[in-house]
Formats: structure tokens, sequence, C-alpha cells
């Protein structure tokens, strides 16, 4: 996997060349018959530059040692990503979860039926089907039928205890009931069920209804689990995300915005390790709490 640190010293190195090329083609050197004094004050120009870059990679150094290392502890995280989740960014945070010395124990795709609005029927009658094979309490009486899909998932992935537990034979129906229905992609189930979860937005869930599916799935993937964070790219304050955080609609799960970047990676694995203790709040680069939770 490609580090954080060298994620940006990429990116410095391409600020680098784009400030020394400012220099040369909008500065001094854009004009003819040029003195010693413009060539000394290009070189200290280039020479500041050089010397910020310096600083980035050092700084990107010290940050992803100093917030990530041992932060997961050995802690066990699923990863759940919606259509059109970015394979960059979903291997990104998988790698920051290592580097924080977390274990992901499974990388669950959700189908596109599963957030499209015109399977709400088929998802609603499911749900009920499954929910039926299930003790008493298992899941919410009364969930909404996306609440109700998400806690179903939760079941298969996650635990609210505060270790990773076996998966129960008991879900084994739930899961091949999913899979059966093409609201989960078929991947290789984890062995145990894992305290922490990581779930990657994608596209937009578009459609009437959109918002509080998405809602809904994403509170009852909460209810089933001890932590839960949403990550999602930067918001502008108007997407989905943003409408969810306004309205307060993402119940305990932390979400963090600005994962497409390292920064936001890493971010979104420090409030995963938050999460364990401590639910809720707005984090990253349109975040209300901040861009990152050091408290």
């Amino acid at each position: 996997m490609i580090s954080f640190r060298t994620h940006v010293v990429t990116l410095v190195a391409v600020f680098l060349a784009l400030a020394v090329g400012v220099v040369l083609g909008g500065g001094p050197l854009s004009e003819i018959g040029r003195g010693d004094d413009d060539t000394a004050a290009l070189e200290a120009e280039v020479s500041q530059v050089r010397a910020e870059a310096d600083f980035a990679e050092r700084f990107a150094s010290d940050v992803s040692s100093t917030l990530l290392d041992g932060r997961l502890d050995g802690r066990d995280v699923a990863l759940v990503t919606l259509p059109g989740a970015e394979t960059s960014v979903v291997d990104g945070l998988a790698d920051q979860v290592s580097e924080a010395g977390g274990n992901v124990t499974v990388t669950q795709a959700l189908g596109t039926s599963l957030v499209s609005t015109a399977e709400k029927s088929l998802v609603d009658t499911l749900g009920s089907q499954l929910m039926a094979q299930l003790p008493d309490g298992a899941v919410t009486e009364g969930a909404s039928t996306y609440q109700r899909a998400g806690e179903l998932l939760g079941l298969t992935l996650a635990t609210t205890g505060e270790d990773a537990e076996d998966v129960p034979a008991r879900t084994e129906s739930v899961t091949e009931g999913l899979r059966g229905a093409n609201l989960v992609e078929d991947v290789e189930p984890p062995s145990r069920r894992a305290p922490l979860v990581l779930v990657v937005l994608g596209d937009e869930v578009t459609g009437d209804g959109a918002d509080a599916l998405l809602s809904g799935l994403l509170t009852g993937l909460a209810e089933q689990s001890r932590g839960l964070v949403v990550a999602a790219r930067t918001s502008d304050g108007e997407d989905q995300v943003a409408r969810l955080r306004e309205a307060d609609q993402l119940g305990s799960a932390t979400s963090v915005d600005g994962v497409e970047s390292p920064a936001g990676q890493v971010a979104a694995v420090v409030a995963l390790a938050r999460a364990y203790d401590t639910q809720g709040g707005a984090f990253g680069a349109a975040g209300a709490d901040g861009t990152v939770p050091l408290g």
C-alpha cells in the first residue's frame, strides 16, 4: 500500500513544481534583461519553497506516526462500502487501519439494490422474513425498513461488545438472504464480528426518500456496533452528508469528510479509534467539530 507519507511527499513535489513554474513563468524571468538582483530574488523564492516542502515531508512523517501508531491497538474493524466508493480510498483507509494497529475483518460491498429507492419493497419484504428467523430483540422492534436492513447487516459483521466475537450460526441465514437478493455482494465472510465499523460512502443515494434510506442504513449499522464512522468525500455544504449532519440523522455514528485525501483518511482512522469509547461528531474538511478528534 502507498503510505500517508508517500502521498503527501508526492503532493508536495507537485506543488513545488507548480510553484517554481509560477516563479519562472510569471515572475522576473518573464521579463527581458533581468539583472543580478532579480536572479537573487528568484533563488530566494525557490529556496523558500524548498524549505516549505522539506517541512511538509517531515510533518507528514511525524503526524502519521504520532496520530496512528497503536491507536487501534489490535482492534477489529469491518469495512463497509457503498456503490461508487473509490477503490483507492477504500485501500487507503484499510492501509491506515493497519498502520494504527487494527485488523480489517472484512470488506463488505453493498449492492445497488440495497441503496435504490425503487427496491424498497424488496428490502422491506426480505427484512421482515429474516427478522422472523431471529430471536426476539435481535433487531429493534418497529424499526423502519432501512434501519432494520442496517441492523440485519450489522448482525453479520459487527458486535456491540468490547471485543470481537465469533459469528453465531443464527446469522448465517441472514447473510445468505442478503446475498441471495443481491443486497450485498458475495465476499469471504468474516470469522468474527468486529466492534468497530468503517462505512465508506460512494455515489449519493438518489430518489424519493434517499436521505432517509441512507440515514436508516447507517443508524441501523451503528445500533449493532460498538462504534461506527462514516467516511465521505469533501462536503460542499449542500450534499447528502451535509444534509444528514444538519438534520442530525446520523444517530450515534461519527462522520468524517475529505477522505479522498491522505489527511482525511488519517482523520477517519483517528475518529474510528475514538468511536470505541465516544460516539458521534462531525469531523474532516467541513466538519463542525474540527478536522480531527484529538481530544
